[in-house]
């Protein structure tokens, strides 16, 4: 995925202004080019972007709201209840130098006498068995959802978060791609692969397809035996067939541009849905979600969320003349407190005591290499005698040679 920072810096310096409360939204917004769906690169009109594009993009707050309305689509599950109990046991008692776990009565077979009831016998019932009264759904607040969809909406309007999802791109002409309202005329699936060819999005229809495989797990034995990716979406304002036409197509999903749902914008909670907005839907917007200062035409009081920021290039507002006036001046020459150290362990310190340590240290170092040298040398023979150490060895040496003569000559006298 593209980093989500990287994503709001290429928002706020390529693709919008910031949208100031007291000024007009359309004059700080882009224009989007509308496609015919009959010619190849074909421009029929241009359309302002709506302000629901640059509402502030909460990946947050989309997370949140899919992971909580994506739970009220579970179909409650527990086990039997009298899974584990189907048994007449009953327990022995003490006295018996046994457990008193519940045993199975009877006789004649292994399974008599054995533990029953209890989650650590075998055939047993389960530690806290699961019930069908669990709180399965989850309510969501209705300003929550608002601005969960407004994000996702924001998010389709980015090219990195869309390519960055996963989404075949690379030949669309625009981000959000918009075409002609006749696209919700179209009745035959043919033709609905020729428009996709022709606005360059079917290649995200062909990776949809390429990803289809069999599911891991038991899901296979239950009716969900395959999986997909996603692809496009197609958002119109009137099904005038157009639902039948892109249905059957692998990924491609449709929408109502006034029922549009989290869990399509921004499957897995993952913003960056590839949205094709029919002319008459992306007009359609502003009446649906209105603006930073013009409550909406349908839902009640509801006006967008403001962004808490207009620009999001963090360099450039810390390095502005504005801010940087305001900094207060680096400190030089700070003057840093002594730390006292103690001159017993810290040989520094007791330098600074006693200058003569250094000398004591180094004698007492070569005295030590002095030594070691010394039983080095005596280990390998190498010590050289003093005058002392030769005349001793020099009489030792005379007296082994005459106490082997005086053996001698007592050895002899006795043989004769």
């Amino acid at each position: 995925m593209v980093p989500f920072a990287i994503a709001l810096v290429i928002m706020s310096t390529t693709k919008t202004k910031p949208v100031h409360k007291n000024t007009a939204t359309a004059a700080s917004r882009p224009q989007v080019a509308v496609h015919k769906i009959d010619a190849k690169n074909a421009v029929a009109s241009q359309l302002v972007l709506p302000s629901v594009f640059v509402a502030p993009i909460r990946p947050d707050i989309v997370h949140f709201v899919h992971t909580n309305i994506r739970k009220n689509a579970r179909q409650a599950y527990a086990v039997s209840p009298g899974a584990g109990h189907q048994h007449s046991a009953e327990s022995w008692g003490t006295g018996r130098a046994v457990a008193r776990i519940p045993r199975v009565s009877g006789g004649g077979t292994s399974r008599s006498g054995q533990g029953a009831f209890g989650n650590m016998c075998r055939s047993g019932r389960m530690f806290a068995p699961t019930k069908t009264w669990r709180r399965w759904h989850r309510k969501v607040n209705l300003n929550q959802k608002r601005f969960a969809v407004a994000s996702a909406l924001a998010a389709s309007a980015l090219p990195a978060l869309v390519f960055g999802r996963g989404h075949r791109i690379s030949n669309v002409p625009e981000i959000p791609l918009v075409v002609d309202t006749a696209v919700e005329s179209v009745k035959k699936t043919k033709a609905a692969i020729e428009i996709l060819k022709s606005v360059g999005a079917y290649a995200d229809v062909v990776k949809a397809s390429q990803t289809r495989k069999l599911r891991a797990g038991k899901g296979k034995m239950r009716g969900r035996r395959h999986t997909m990716r996603r692809g496009p979406l197609i958002v119109y304002a009137n099904d005038d067939g157009c639902t039948k036409a892109f249905r059957n197509l692998p990924g491609v999903e449709l929408a109502h541009v006034d029922r549009l749902n989290l869990l399509q914008l921004a499957p897995g909670g993952h913003l960056g849905r590839f949205v094709i907005w029919s002319q008459a839907a992306f007009q359609r917007l502003n009446s649906v979600w209105g603006s930073f200062n013009r409550a909406s035409a349908q839902k009640k009081g509801y006006t967008l969320p403001r962004p808490l920021m207009h620009n999001s290039d963090l360099n450039r507002l810390i390095n502005s003349d504005e801010i940087q006036s305001k900094v207060r001046a680096p400190k030089i020459g700070v003057k840093r407190a002594y730390r006292h150290k103690n001159a017993l362990v810290n040989f520094n310190a007791k330098v600074r005591l006693n200058p003569y340590a250094v000398v004591m240290k180094r004698n007492a170092v070569l005295s030590v290499q002095r030594q070691k040298k010394a039983r080095a040398d005596a280990v390998n023979g190498k010590r050289t005698l003093t005058k002392s150490e030769t005349a001793d060895k020099a009489a030792r040496k005379s007296q082994q040679k005459q106490q082997v003569k005086n053996f001698n000559r007592i050895v002899n006298d006795v043989q004769a």
